[in-house]
């Protein structure tokens, strides 16, 4: 679950994390407020907004049909006014939106961290996430912050810096000094950073993330390490451990058909092709997806039912992949092992009937416990509805019914 930046710097100020503070609004006039708050709180004329959407690059992004970037700097009241009312309620467009954009619905309205002070300011990178194949969580940091990490990771590699963390011994403080002295600090802003990493990682932690990543990574010109920005993902699988993060959930932010399958319990991720998926089992939808690659299709989406595919859980599927006006064929590819096959036709069935007048082909391939018995309900029920046995029946199926 991703949460937006206001949402994660909360959190991490409860593991005593420094970040830049600020408030969230959803309207023009509370932004006014909040600039002035900030003002007062800060003794500095300049604050910046932010909109707040489940995307990176909203420093480069554009609200659509404007110049209006997705970060910008207010230096008074009516600035901040001005921006808010630029941004709130526009679609934001930035690399990992992709053209559609985001509707922005929250901005934040944040402090100034480039005062003026003794020493020069620099940006750093760090991201905290579990490293699978080491069965360890690892901690990348880089000196060149506020930058697209990709980039430098793809152009200068060298300059990416990784520290394992064994999940049975955590963080050690040796390790927290070494990332502060890869950074090139010193003195108190050496010491500032050993604190910041070690409660970062204690709020990675307890808070159950998938990922925690910081960009910038801040030293102020007074030496303090605060986190500008934070992107905060959390284990779905955790949740049921924290309901006051899953209360934090922005359905808003995510695809409605998405949203609606997860009301069904149905694993759903909606994708670009032209033949809707419904299988039982990651592995065997995954297997379906390239099936219908190589017979000249593109999949519209994965869609793993689970184990105990009944009517209700077929109907769901069906209504929501026809949502998807591209979907040119349905394949249903179950294989019957906890779940009848039988069963399972019998749910199309009842499911196609309930649903009606359907104008895209329907293929249905059930293999399986009672795979036979499954094959002759759906060539006897009268319905539109082709059926097979074989995986390679039903790819020749799916290649007609999209030439």
């Amino acid at each position: 679950m991703n949460l937006h930046e206001f949402q994660a710097k909360e959190l991490l100020k409860k593991y005593n994390v420094p970040v830049q503070d600020g408030i969230a609004v959803d309207n023009v006039m509370a932004a006014e407020e909040a600039y002035r708050q900030i003002k007062t709180q800060t003794n500095n004329n300049f604050a910046v907004i932010k909109a707040q959407i489940h995307a990176g690059g909203r420093g480069k992004g554009k609200i659509v049909g404007t110049e209006q970037r997705g970060v910008a700097v207010a230096k008074n009241a009516e600035d901040a006014a001005n921006i808010a009312k630029n941004i709130l309620g526009g679609t934001l467009v930035t690399v990992q939106t992709g053209p559609a954009g985001k509707k922005v619905n929250k901005i934040f309205v944040a402090q100034d961290v480039y005062y003026p002070g003794p020493n020069p300011v620099k940006e750093f990178y760090l991201s905290i996430l579990l490293d699978r194949a080491k069965g360890q969580n690892v901690i990348m940091y880089s000196t060149e912050g506020g930058v697209d990490i990709e980039e430098v990771a793809h152009k200068t590699p060298e300059k990416i810096y990784k520290e394992w963390v064994h999940p049975s011994g955590g963080l050690l403080p040796f390790q927290a000094r070494k990332i502060a002295f890869n950074f090139g600090l010193t003195g108190e802003a050496f010491k500032n950073c050993v604190k910041f990493v070690t409660n970062l990682y204690n709020a990675y932690l307890g808070l159950e993330c998938s990922m925690l990543e910081i960009n910038p990574l801040f030293k102020t010109s007074d030496d303090k390490i605060i986190a500008v920005d934070c992107k905060m993902n959390l284990d779905d699988n955790a949740l049921m451990r924290h309901s006051d993060l899953a209360a934090l959930r922005d359905i808003t932010e995510e695809d409605p058909t998405e949203v609606e399958a997860g009301q069904y319990n149905l694993n759903f991720v909606k994708l670009d092709g032209n033949v809707g998926c419904m299988v039982n089992g990651a592995g065997l939808a995954m297997a379906t997806m390239d099936m219908i690659k190589l017979s000249g299709g593109e999949p519209a989406n994965f869609l793993d039912v689970g184990g105990t595919a009944n009517a209700q859980t077929v109907e769901a599927g069906f209504k929501i992949i026809m949502k998807d006006p591209n979907v040119k064929a349905i394949l249903i590819n179950i294989f019957g092992g906890i779940v009848r096959c039988d069963r399972v036709a019998a749910g199309v069935i009842e499911a196609y009937n309930k649903l009606g007048n359907i104008n895209i082909p329907i293929i249905v391939r059930l293999q399986g416990t009672n795979a036979a018995e499954a094959k002759k309900l759906i060539d006897e029920s009268g319905l539109k509805v082709q059926s097979a046995i074989e995986l390679s029946e039903a790819a020749d199926l799916v290649k007609k019914a999209v030439a």
